[in-house]
């Protein structure tokens, strides 16, 4: 089964011409990260240096980055709170993966199946001290409103998704709130402060700030997808991870509400009950989502809001930055394919 996504961007892979553009400040941002997460507690590190050696495109600190960029900052402001923006997310990784039991991030074992759920805790806690420390460092009180807002923002999506969690009663508002809080709060805001280290005017900051916020939604709807639709090399974590732990994504709640009774009742056992779904479930499920194109809708929704946040770019004249953040939009993407 695959979902087949035609784009109109170039074969460059977008994010990797974005990072290009702002590649010297996404350089000294890495520096920071590796200094910053340095203690005299010698499993800090070492966990850190776990979580360095698992990569990642680091795109919330990029989009930091290139929206400063775009605004006309040339600074080292930006660097500073890309660099916290990452240990947010990183954070919120690490205590994501001891919630959701996972054994994979990014293809290497995560760090709460190497160092034990405490450990990956605490460190967690760490990471987001050090965010803070960053902020207060800046010295901007709208900076630490947005970041600050920000990360209360993801632990309540991480609350209500855990209320939510099993329930194929969910509504799909209920979904979609669970994913503008976990993941495209964060984007907001790190689009959001490009434009405040610039001291732009208002109109730019909300641009960026809606541009953030429905490139994020945009891009879990397409990881929701690939739970279902990638290998495992390409998701980097075990494909169907989302369904043994029962978790309602858009396409579980659109196959469930277009099937029969007997699919729904399918549905309610495994979602509701993961601890009794066997080896035969997650083909079947793989197969009603294709029956009832969940996973193409679901494609379709991202896409949706992948022209909202583009439309919100256009306030901002033609440069190759913002053309490079529009095609960014198409990496969501790229990876369904």
């Amino acid at each position: 089964m695959g979902v087949v996504v035609n784009l109109d961007h170039g074969r460059e892979d977008a994010i990797t011409h974005l990072t290009s553009l702002v590649r010297a400040e996404l350089d000294a941002t890495n520096r920071v990260i590796v200094l910053r997460m340095q203690s005299p507690v010698e499993l800090i590190p070492r966990l850190a240096a776990h979580l360095v050696q698992a990569g990642g495109k680091r795109l919330r600190p990029l989009l930091t980055l290139a929206s400063a960029k775009l605004c006309g900052h040339e600074g080292g402001r930006a660097v500073n709170l890309a660099a916290c923006v990452e240990f947010i997310h990183t954070a919120t990784l690490l205590h994501d993966d001891v919630v959701d039991e996972s054994q994979l991030r990014r293809g290497l074992a995560s760090a709460n199946a190497v160092f034990g759920n405490k450990a990956s805790v605490l460190v967690g806690d760490f990471l987001f001290s050090r965010a803070f420390e960053l902020m207060v460092e800046d010295g901007s009180i709208a900076v630490l409103a947005i970041l600050s807002r920000a990360s209360a923002t993801i632990s309540e999506g991480e609350v209500l998704q855990l209320v939510t969690a099993n329930d194929t009663g969910s509504s799909e508002e209920q979904y979609l709130e669970v994913i503008r809080c976990k993941t495209a709060a964060l984007f907001a805001a790190a689009c959001r402060i490009g434009a405040v280290v610039a001291d732009r005017p208002r109109a730019e900051e909300r641009a960026l700030e809606a541009f953030g916020l429905n490139l994020g939604i945009a891009f879990q709807l397409a990881d929701d997808v690939l739970d279902y639709a990638a290998s495992q090399v390409l998701l980097g974590k075990t494909v169907g991870d989302d369904f043994r732990e029962g978790k309602i994504t858009l396409p579980v709640l659109l196959a469930f509400r277009r099937g029969d009774a007997a699919e729904r009742a399918f549905w309610k056992r495994v979602m509701e009950t993961p601890e009794a779904q066997t080896e035969a479930d997650l083909p079947e499920a793989m197969a009603l989502l294709e029956k009832h194109g969940a996973l193409r809708d679901t494609i379709a929704r991202a896409r949706h809001y992948g022209d909202i946040a583009r439309d919100a770019l256009r306030i901002f004249p033609d440069c190759a930055i913002r053309r490079a953040l529009d095609g960014a939009i198409a990496y969501a993407f790229e990876r369904t394919r």
